[in-house]
């Protein structure tokens, strides 16, 4: 659970919050495994070849020799 506090202005519309340290580094570790789980999904979308890592490593270290 969150807990938020939150600022607001003359109107008491909320226009900021107020998150202790860790709520807010646990919410940027969930949106980055987010990320990470979207590009997964989108590579895995095109269907493409795989190859080894160090195919990959080798394949380049030739063209730029």
């Amino acid at each position: 659970m969150i807990h938020a506090q939150y600022i607001v202005d003359g109107n008491g519309k909320r226009v900021s919050v107020v998150l202790p340290v860790k709520d807010y580094e646990s919410m940027l570790d969930k949106i980055d495994e987010l990320e990470d789980i979207r590009i997964y999904d989108e590579v895995k979308a095109k269907n493409e070849k795989s190859i080894l890592l160090e195919d990959y490593i080798k394949k380049r270290n030739k063209k730029h020799a």
